[in-house]
């Protein structure tokens, strides 16, 4: 019997091992949550076809038009007794040759570094997009990760109530508590359970946006910690313009420098030189010519010097956006170096000040109530506070973590 009865105790010990194994392997750390969100977004995707196409398309810049075939009649009489016929006149002939167009260099040069410009425009962008797919999920994961820790705060809470729940009944079985008392301590705890049902809801919210990156994988439990980073400012500030916001403005001002390298090409000369071969009737020789086409661009100040303009216009445009751009960004910096320090400021206070306070408060209006010296609701209001000090607490490690992503982001660098 004894043998037999350890057999359903081993199983149990193995299923409870195998469930323990299979939640920490399926754990979504931070690494695995930014490997999913990278190998699933669309929008990477979609670049990624836009860097192929302009790869593609960077293989034609700069050739040749194709050559074209030449076939036609010359000289075919249309009056008199040899009308429509080909052979009869020495002059009539069937003309078949080849016509090659001949772009000029500048153009040519031009139309290659404007789709050099493409690809690195393109790529620049996928390396954006890249980043902001990882800065979202980053964001998202860490919201859920902070939920959790609340959540997990409310359950010590709740493993904590037994406390108050003694302290409560015994007062009331010695006849020394009020009735209400036990009235108010109920109210306290349905309290409770609406904020649960508040964090709850919160964390759907959270969870169903980090499945925007993630897929399935965001109803997983998370575990790790969020990745450490520690910002410099003056590093920060020194290498703003490698933001990678401010970089594809270098490729932008590439591709518009180009196009007016090709506008101003346009003033050159294109040509073109075509070879025909002419056969006449029996009684004539064959023969062969040979021609040169150049084009004249006479009328610069009506057709290729709007053209220039507009395209100096175009390359302004960029240099103006990108000025903004810098101003946006270093506001933006600032501005986020300012929240950081007072967070930093803010959670040092409540680690040092405010929660040994609050615990403090805590126990001795709890002593005191035991005693009879202080009503429940003292009790109660040093309890709220201290779980409100706890709670913010997270919050602002939250935002804290928040910030330094932000600023994770402006220090990443794309080389264009």
């Amino acid at each position: 019997m004894s043998g037999i009865s350890k057999a359903p105790r081993q199983r149990l010990v193995l299923a409870i091992l195998l469930a323990v194994w299979a939640s920490v392997s399926h754990a979504l750390t931070f690494d695995e949550a930014l490997r999913i969100a990278e190998d699933r977004a669309s929008e990477l995707k979609g670049r990624q076809n836009t860097v192929t196409a302009a790869r593609a398309a960077r293989v034609s810049a700069g050739e040749l038009p194709d050559p074209k075939l030449v076939m036609g009649v010359d000289n075919l009489p249309v009056q008199g007794s040899e009308a429509w016929n080909s052979t009869r006149d020495f002059m009539t002939m069937q003309r078949i040759g080849v016509m090659q167009e001949i772009t000029n260099g500048d153009k040519r040069d031009a139309a290659r570094r404007l789709a050099e410009a493409n690809v690195a425009r393109a790529g620049a962008e996928l390396e954006i997009e890249r980043l902001a797919v990882k800065r979202q999920t980053l964001l998202a994961w860490l919201r859920v990760y902070f939920l959790q820790q609340q959540r997990a705060l409310l359950d010590e809470i709740d493993s904590e109530n037994h406390l108050l729940d003694t302290a409560v009944t015994a007062r009331l079985s010695s006849g020394q508590g009020k009735g209400g008392d036990s009235l108010q301590y109920r109210q306290e705890v349905i309290a409770l359970e609406d904020r649960r049902d508040d964090l709850e809801q919160n964390l759907a919210k959270a969870r169903a946006d980090l499945a925007r990156w993630v897929g399935p994988a965001a109803n997983e439990p998370l575990t790790g910690t969020p990745p450490a980073y520690a910002p410099s400012p003056e590093h920060l500030r020194h290498d703003l313009d490698r933001h990678p916001d401010l970089a594809v403005f270098t490729v932008q001002q590439a591709s518009a420098q180009a196009e007016v390298a090709m506008a101003e090409a346009a003033k050159k000369s294109d040509w073109g030189v075509e070879l025909d071969y002419q056969h006449r009737g029996p009684a004539f020789g064959d023969m062969v010519s040979v021609q040169f086409t150049f084009d004249l661009p006479v009328f610069a100040q009506s057709r290729q010097n709007p053209q220039i303009a507009a395209r100096q216009q175009e390359l302004e445009r960029v240099s103006a956006e990108r000025e903004t751009m810098v101003r946006k960004h270093t506001a933006e910096l600032e501005s986020m170096l300012a929240e950081l320090g007072a967070l930093a400021r803010q959670i040092e206070r409540i680690n040092r000040e405010w929660l040994p306070l609050g615990q403090q408060k805590l126990d001795l209006t709890l002593a005191a109530y035991r005693t009879g010296r202080e009503p429940l609701t003292t009790v109660l209001d040093a309890r709220r506070f201290l779980i409100d000090t706890r709670m913010k607490r997270i919050d602002l490690e939250a935002r804290r973590t928040a910030v330094e992503t932000e600023l994770r982001y402006l220090s990443e660098e794309i080389q264009p």
